[in-house]
């Protein structure tokens, strides 16, 4: 309330009809009212200027695990940079390594330092300390300002979001982010906006992130190469995406301004003009290769000391290390969806790590495996004469070299078990990869029924590359971003300025955004990954797209899928909504029709296949169909066949257990709109299907004792439900995407039954029982002249 309006209404008030005392003590009352002073943690955080800003910093603030462990953390590594500088000067001028490996007698330590070590620093040090000295002073200067910022964060948290340092731990994001959305209705701290949504908080917080996922999925930035000798190669080191985000989103030439908003020239409809922007950019793409290769000694200076102090005594001790792999930097943005926030991508991410390192190492050279098996033959006979002779007398580390040769000895036997395989593993190629994809969700198309072939492991292991490449890759990442920036980079400006100009809409609220991070099914959409079947409806004929506008890899579909399970408040829009409820259908339908099957042959086609692969190993053996556990994804608790009931859902081998703190969870908790009901049960409640209603019922064993009658809460088990919710949907989701790229429909209900009805008829014929022929199952089918079939 402004002065103006105040001193308006008092002066109203006094206007009022005064004959009665009682009427004077009301307007005493009135007047008392007007003048009380309006709160200041409202006023507080009313109005944020920066609410990208604010809202990542009170994301991280909950990520990060509060003020203590934030501030604790950036001054460690302030510490962290003097000592590898300070240690790293003192090891090259200050010992004196003639006298430190003189054998003639035991050497101490102050003969191994020199005198006066200081004198003898010399110009290129010197040069070096002082600028690890500016850039440490640029640092320091940033990291107190940050602790202003977190001080700030913490009074947010504890004033506005009512949330204690205490209690912050066992809190998800889910409920923050809700608090925060209440939060904004009494305290408005988006003024063009009264209330916000999930989809705004993602978009401010990912606003970036979101066009790197764009350009990457469209092929924009340049980092596929041809490198001789290792054919098609993707680069993207640490190092060369600081510059691209520098370049592009936050750097004092970058195409955003205020950093919600589009330079109006990129907005430009004048395609000359672009242009224009286009050499402009190409140029600064040069200038800013240049200064990378000014400054590349000292950086690749600073990368082999970081890396030797950090991996050096890792190494040592576990040499494993190095054969070990990880989700490189490419794979990180090709993998990932639209709104998806960093502890949703890493969980997801972990799921699928085992399966992919599984599926990687069952491709073996026998030529590397004879020669690895026989290299460690040989190291590892000396290094075993060597432990023994130790164990005789430890006076035999003393002589010279023995300990350098058992150690090298061991490196190398550890080595080698890398290239080996295994004696007992099992060649299931396709499996793995399936399993592979029901995690990361994403594959190229001619991936599909090729995963045993060399160049889909070629392509996989870019995504998953071994820790040695990775750690290559950041050595040489100084040397080879210059050049890229200069020689690859720059003809790719037009492109860039074309993307930017024709995908960025501007939302209220909000600012400008990447188009597709809006998940628009009609605009970004793909018509291959969608389920609707026969003729399309008006409204499904609007959601046709053109080839420039869709999203690859069903990325617009996954995305809208994943975003509504982990918020499943939400509320799409009628598009969305309409995508999302063909595919719920559909499923639904499968469950049913999968509920009265049982697997016949581990090598099934279609669906059965689909949702068999999601099954653990032994699963079949305990008497259960791959029915239990897509029933138990898609919120109900058993769809099964009348020979086989399950109670809970955990016996199909989910098994209830959190992949780090509560922090880390998926979605939200309470059963309220909660992954398990959130996506196949249209309005968040548990749905009732063509099946027998006594076959459904809520899963009961995953509620804990209510605190009232309308409040439940879910154990942590719910959260691997909701990821095994979204891996079915992948699955089927590409699924439907391989048939119609075949060039085979979907198969209906009929199809699915027919089909099974005949391999388990085959399978009776061929192992009949002792006691006769397995009669088959009676399935009540319409007569054919009903459906208008023919007969074949």
């Amino acid at each position: 309330m402004t002065e103006y309006d105040t001193q308006y209404q008092a002066l109203s008030v006094y206007d009022e009809d005064d004959t009665t005392g009682e009427d004077t003590d009301n307007q005493a009352e009135a007047d008392l009212m007007i003048h009380v002073v309006p709160d200041s943690n409202k006023a507080r955080w009313n109005h944020i200027e920066n609410l990208d800003e604010f809202f990542t910093r009170v994301y991280q603030y909950h990520q990060r695990q509060g003020f203590l462990c934030m501030v604790m953390e950036d001054c460690l590594q302030l510490v962290q940079f003097v000592f590898v500088a300070v240690f790293s000067s003192f090891l090259w001028k200050c010992v004196d390594y003639s006298k430190l490996f003189a054998s003639d007698h035991k050497v101490t330590l102050h003969e191994a330092v020199k005198d006066q070590c200081l004198q003898q620093f010399d110009a290129p040090i010197v040069f070096c300390l002082l600028v690890a000295a500016a850039f440490w002073l640029f640092r320091l200067v940033k990291v107190i300002y940050n602790i202003f910022l977190y001080f700030e964060i913490r009074s947010f948290y504890q004033t506005a979001l009512k949330i204690t340092p205490s209690d912050l731990a066992n809190m998800t994001w889910h409920e923050v982010q809700s608090k925060l959305l209440e939060v904004q209705k009494v305290q408005q701290m988006c003024i063009h906006k009264a209330d916000l949504t999930q989809l705004d908080i993602y978009h401010r917080i990912l606003r970036f992130k979101n066009y790197s996922i764009a350009m990457v999925n469209k092929d924009i930035l340049p980092l596929k190469l041809q490198v001789p000798f290792l054919g098609d190669y993707v680069f993207l080191s640490t190092g060369l995406k600081y510059n691209i985000e520098f370049l592009l989103f936050w750097g004092p030439w970058s195409a955003f301004q205020n950093k919600w908003h589009l330079k109006e020239e990129y907005k430009d409809k004048n395609l000359y003009r672009r242009k224009l922007i286009a050499e402009q950019l190409s140029r600064r793409m040069l200038l800013l290769g240049l200064a990378n290769l000014a400054l590349s000694p000292i950086i690749f200076l600073w990368q082999i000391l970081y890396s030797f102090f950090r991996y050096a005594e890792l190494v040592k001790r576990q040499p494993a290390f190095l054969g070990s792999r990880r989700w490189s930097n490419y794979g990180r943005l090709y993998t990932r969806h639209f709104n998806e926030l960093d502890h949703e991508f890493n969980a997801r991410l972990n799921r699928g790590y085992k399966a992919a390192d599984m599926y990687l190492s069952i491709f073996s050279s026998q030529f590397l495996a004879i020669i690895a098996k026989n290299i460690a033959f040989f190291a590892g006979s000396v290094l075993a004469v060597l432990v023994v002779l130790t164990l005789i007398d430890e006076d035999v580390l003393n002589v010279e070299h023995v300990l350098t040769i058992m150690t090298f000895a061991g490196v190398i036997v550890t080595a080698c078990k890398v290239f080996i395989p295994d004696e007992h593993a099992v060649y299931c190629p396709e499996v793995l990869m399936r399993n592979v994809l029901a995690q990361i969700h994403y594959m190229p198309d001619h991936w599909a029924g090729n995963a045993h072939t060399t160049r889909v492991r070629a392509e996989f292991s870019l995504l998953f590359q071994f820790k040695a490449v990775y750690l290559i890759e950041e050595l040489l990442s100084p040397l080879l971003t210059p050049l890229l920036l200069i020689f690859k980079f720059r003809g790719k400006a037009a492109s860039i300025v074309e993307f930017l100009h024709n995908f960025t809409v501007d939302v209220i609220g909000v600012g400008d955004v990447c188009s597709f991070a809006q998940m628009d099914i009609r605009k970004h959409g793909h018509p291959q990954w969608r389920s609707e079947t026969g003729a399309m409806s008006q409204p499904q004929r609007d959601m046709e797209t053109s080839v420039a506008d869709q999203g690859e890899d069903g990325k617009t579909e996954m995305s809208l899928m994943h975003f509504h399970l982990t918020n499943p408040e939400w509320k799409p829009p009628e598009n969305c909504s309409l995508f999302l409820t063909q595919i719920r259908e559909q499923v639904q339908r499968e469950v049913v029709a999968l509920s009265s099957l049982q697997p016949v042959n581990p090598h099934m086609s279609g669906m059965e296949g689909t949702y068999q692969s999601l099954l653990p190993s032994g699963a079949t053996g305990l008497g259960l169909g791959y029915a239990s556990l897509v029933s138990s994804v898609a919120g109900h608790s058993a769809i099964l066949s009348p020979s086989v009931h399950m109670s809970n859902p955990f016996q199909s081998g989910i098994t209830p257990r959190f992949r780090g703190a509560v922090s880390q969870t998926e979605g939200p908790l309470s059963s309220s709109g909660g992954p398990l009901t959130s996506f196949y049960s249209p309005h968040g409640s548990l749905q009732q299907s063509a099946a027998d209603p006594s076959l459904i019922h809520p899963p009961t064993s995953l509620l804990l004792p209510p605190t009232s009658v309308s409040q439940r809460h879910y154990d942590e088990g719910q959260i691997e439900l909701m990821s095994a919710e979204m891996s079915v949907s992948a699955l089927f989701m590409h699924d439907i995407r391989t048939r119609r790229a075949r060039g085979f429909p979907y198969e209906n209900l009929d199809d699915i039954r027919a089909r099974s009805l005949w391999q388990r008829h085959e399978t009776s014929m061929a192992t009949p029982s002792s006691g006769g022929t397995t009669p088959l199952p009676h399935i009540e089918e319409k007569p054919m002249e009903e459906e208008g079939k023919e007969d074949s």
